[in-house]
């Protein structure tokens, strides 16, 4: 039944919308080019985490994702903050990372290397390191070219 639904809608919805790309417009996916970005030094973040950008709009010409690869130094932790209406994905590569979030980020989660980690859009995070002597690494991507300026500074109640 399902896929009798799902040839239907390619049909009446999907196969029309891919007529109606223009011939400009086919010739310009055609020819875009892939793209490698080996990023050699970090960048400086709101988050304070040394990041090193690989796929943005300004690496890659990227129009709605990034991908970054975060390190979190021994004991090290980020800013909280939020990434204002954008949602991010992560996989941990390496080390143990405790993430506080929510309202006065009173919520937390442990993470291992080999997880994969959802924050939904505006959710105030702070990753935090747990190991003392290796760094945390992490793939990060989100659905935005630019997401640094999307990040917000999140101070939680009675934290000043």
């Amino acid at each position: 039944m399902l896929l009798c639904d799902l040839r239907a809608f390619s049909r009446q919805v999907a196969t029309p919308m891919i007529r109606e790309t223009s011939a400009n417009q086919r010739t310009q996916v055609m020819n875009a080019k892939i793209v490698t970005v080996r990023p050699e030094r970090p960048t400086d973040t709101l988050q304070r985490l040394p990041n090193f950008v690989g796929i943005s709009e300004a690496t890659a010409g990227a129009a709605g994702i990034s991908m970054n690869l975060v390190v979190i130094p021994p004991a090290g932790e980020a800013e909280p903050h939020l990434h204002l209406g954008f949602e991010t994905a992560i996989y941990l590569l390496k080390g143990r990372v405790e993430t506080r979030y929510g309202e006065n980020l009173r919520d937390s989660v442990v993470n291992d290397e080999g997880d994969f980690i959802f924050i939904p859009a505006d959710v105030p995070h702070q990753p935090r390191n747990l190991s003392d002597t290796e760094p945390a690494l992490a793939i990060v991507a989100r659905n935005n070219a630019n997401e640094q300026e999307t990040v917000q500074l999140y101070r939680p109640a009675g934290s000043e």
